[in-house]
């Protein structure tokens, strides 16, 4: 599935390899194909005032849909 760019999505499992959590929010910013043939994203994650803390890579998959009813939280990224 092909998302919008400069869309924001949340995370939807943990990447413990970018120290990043379930829920985390990201900004689309390129779409690519890997050579396995998955769909993914470069993704902006987002600080608490809209500041880049890292660009990942990551597949369609672990992305989900942002919902009306949920709540944003912080935390700091994990050591």
């Amino acid at each position: 599935m092909t998302f919008k760019l400069y869309t924001d999505f949340s995370l939807a499992h943990d990447l413990p390899k970018y120290r990043l959590c379930r829920g985390d929010l990201v900004r689309l910013v390129e779409h690519h194909i890997s050579p396995s043939g998955e769909e993914g994203y470069s993704a902006e994650v987002l600080g608490t005032k809209g500041q880049t803390l890292a660009v990942i890579a990551v597949a369609s998959s672990s992305l989900e849909s942002l919902r009306d009813n949920e709540v944003l939280s912080v935390r700091a990224m994990a050591v």
